[in-house]
Parts: structure tokens; C-alpha cells; sequence
């Protein structure tokens, strides 16, 4: 079936395809998380998840972007979304953005986290900081475990936002959204952050997308930097940006991108992920 002209459900063999690639790009992430630390620079961080993924036998599918030359993107503070990595380095309570993906047999795995790095001297803006990168993972497992019980996929937005906003006065990006993904790392449908009207296409087995709250500790409103592509905001708040690859299939979901499947993440809902056979 089609949304949009496209086809959008992928069949039980596509997404068995589909778990190499999540776990590849999940691989990524863990080895970058691994680094950060005060001093490092963000292109060490991109060094380090492309050896990841190359050494998998996959291909960093970021760079498949044209004009795009890196493995990751690298926020900080900010920068809400595709920061480019460079020669900056990570100081004692920056709030890093580092979204990954990888290619695979053809298939596609797109996921991102926020971290706080540490700073002992400074114990209120690594708390605010965390509290934002809190508030955002929230919504994106919130919009996750909606996936077990919706009926159709704009239904997600308000979970997303009423989840957010039971954390604090935070902004909810609407210039950037979530996606499909399979073949490539953007498809069809979109998938919101925010409320919208009801509709959508409809939640069932084959539907995979990449859900990617993107949260601002003031307004929404961004930028592109000289470089073309790091958004950053406005007002210059601090930005947080949390993602993950899910399938819908006949046994439940499944969390791609997560070591676990989601399960830890899914456990406050009362959603036990099920891996597609």
C-alpha cells in the first residue's frame, strides 16, 4: 500500500533485512558514547563511528547526503540538528546531539542521543541540560510505545508533546520532523513531533519509521549556519535530539536501532517489544 505515491509497508523478509543495519547503527552510537569526554573533538567522535560501521561491512549513509562528507552529526548546546563535525571540542558541560546511520544490504538504520558531558563544577547547567535531553528521551519512547496501541500515525504527535510538556516549558521543533525508512534514510510518511490533525497513514504491520523529537529549552524558531546545514536556534537555548529506527510487524514492534529492542525504554508503558521473525 501507498501513502503520498510511495510504497510505505515494507513484507516480514524486508524487515528481517532491516535488523542489521539498526543493530549496526546502534553499534555506532555505543562506541561514540564510549569517548565523549572533556577535550575530545567532534571529529574524532566521527572518526570513531564510521571505523564502527565500516568495520560491520556497512557504509555510513549520512554521507550518501549530497555535500555531506561525515559519519555523524555532532550539536552542541545550541545546535539543534545536523551539526558538522570538526575541530571543535567538547567542553565540561556541553549538551551534545549525535545522530548516526548506516546502510547495509541496501537497508538503512538512522538513530540519535543526547548527553550531557560532565562538569562537577558547574552542578546547575549540567542539571537543567539533563533535564532537556530527559524531557526529549521521554517523548521519543512515549511516541514509540504509541506505536503498540494507535490507530494511525499522526496520533503520535500529541503523545510526543503531551509527553514533553509534562516535563517543563520546552519548545517542540516544527521546521524538522521524524520519517519514513528502508531502502533509503528518508522516506515517506512524515511522522510529527507536535500535535496535528488526526490522520495518517494507518499503523500496521510493515510500517517502519524513524521517530526524532527534536526539543528546545525556549522557542522554536532556528537558523542554518554558514555551513549549510548545523540548525541552530534563534534565541540561542539549548537544543536536545533523540531518535530511533521502529518496525511495526504481525507480533508487535521492534526498536531497531536498541541493543535490547527497546525493551528497557518500552518497560514504563507496558510494551514488551517482539523481534520480527
Amino acid at each position: 500500500m501507498a501513502f503520498g505515491g510511495r510504497k510505505i509497508y515494507k513484507s516480514p523478509a524486508e524487515l528481517r533485512l532491516m535488523l542489521e543495519p539498526g543493530r549496526i547503527t546502534a553499534a555506532s552510537l555505543a562506541a561514540v558514547r564510549a569517548a565523549i569526554r572533556p577535550g575530545v573533538t567532534t571529529l574524532e567522535l566521527d572518526a570513531i563511528a564510521e571505523a564502527a560501521i565500516r568495520d560491520a561491512g556497512a557504509v555510513p549513509n549520512f554521507m550518501k547526503e549530497p555535500g555531506y562528507i561525515h559519519t555523524l552529526c555532532t550539536s552542541v548546546n545550541d545546535e539543534v540538528v545536523h551539526g558538522v563535525p570538526g575541530a571543535r571540542v567538547l567542553e565540561p558541560g556541553d549538551i551534545l546531539s549525535v545522530d548516526s546511520g548506516a546502510e547495509f544490504g541496501g537497508w538503512n538504520g538512522d538513530a540519535a542521543f543526547t548527553v550531557v558531558v560532565p562538569d562537577p563544577s558547574r552542578p546547575e547547567v549540567v542539571a537543567k541540560r539533563q533535564a532537556l535531553a530527559d524531557a526529549t528521551e521521554l517523548g521519543l519512547w512515549a511516541g514509540i510505545a504509541a506505536l503498540a496501541s494507535a490507530g494511525r500515525l499522526n496520533e503520535l504527535g500529541g503523545v510526543i508533546e503531551d509527553a514533553v510538556a509534562g516535563r517543563g516549558r520546552y519548545g517542540i521543533l516544527e521546521d524538522y520532523v521524524g520519517h519514513g525508512i528502508g531502502r533509503s534514510m528518508h522516506e515517506e510518511p512524515p511522522v510529527f513531533n507536535y500535535r496535528v490533525r488526526p490522520g495518517g497513514p494507518e499503523i500496521k504491520p510493515g510500517l517502519v519509521v524513524a521517530i526524532e523529537p527534536m526539543v528546545t529549552a525556549g522557542g522554536i524558531e532556528t537558523h542554518v549556519l554558514d555551513d549549510d546545514w548545523t540548525v541552530a536556534t534563534d534565541d540561542g537555548s539549548d537544543a536536545a535530539h533523540w531518535e530511533h529506527s521502529v518496525a511495526v510487524h504481525a507480533g508487535g514492534l521492534w526498536v531497531l536501532t536498541a541493543d535490547d529492542g527497546g525493551a528497557a525504554g518500552l518497560a514504563p508503558f507496558g510494551v514488551t517489544p517482539v523481534e520480527p521473525k
